[in-house]
């Protein structure tokens, strides 16, 4: 198996996921712009593992892991918009300037 074209694959899907990491505005767009970079690093784990064939799969292992930890990030990353949400009533990132609640 030729070695570049998965290569390829998840160099653009990191490419496409850091230009929507730094042009977007919008919180879930952003989340998905990470997701789309840890993708891209999947691809290239899977990808290095069957090239050299070894015996421990060792890039499938570290996939579930990212996966898993994507997993966590997205349910997070939802949770504390949706509190943005009904604090502010937008999510724009713009917009969130100030986190922390008033002193009373």
């Amino acid at each position: 198996m030729h070695l570049s074209l998965p290569l390829l694959l998840s160099v653009s899907l990191f490419g496409i996921g850091v230009y929507g990491l730094l042009v977007r505005r919008n919180a879930i767009l952003i989340l998905m712009s990470v997701e789309l970079m840890l993708n891209g690093v999947n691809v290239s784990l899977v990808a290095f593992d069957v090239y050299w064939a070894d015996v421990l799969h060792a890039g499938q292992s570290m996939v579930i892991f990212v996966i898993t930890i994507a997993a966590a990030e997205i349910g997070l990353g939802l949770a504390i918009l949706l509190l943005l949400f009904r604090a502010r009533r937008t999510i724009a990132i713009d917009e969130a300037t100030e986190l922390h609640e008033e002193a009373s």
